[in-house]
């Protein structure tokens, strides 16, 4: 699972990117509604995504210790 956590982090990573050289070029209301709209929920629902993978992660590796 790590592979995944840290493909979904460099891929957030990336789209923040785009989305910051984006904004230097759309930078009026609309951008502000989509940047709020959208993109700051998908940030914020990644990052408790990441969070939950790291717990998972751990509670799996607890199994595999105490079964394995």
């Amino acid at each position: 699972m790590t592979g995944s956590n840290n493909r979904l982090m460099g891929l957030t990573k990336e789209l923040r990117a785009e989305w910051e050289q984006t904004k230097q070029f759309w930078h009026d209301a609309k951008s502000a509604e989509f940047e709020q709209r959208f993109l700051d929920e998908l940030f914020d629902a990644v990052n408790q995504t990441m969070t939950n993978i790291d717990s998972l992660e751990r509670i799996l590796a607890k199994i595999h210790d105490e079964c394995g």
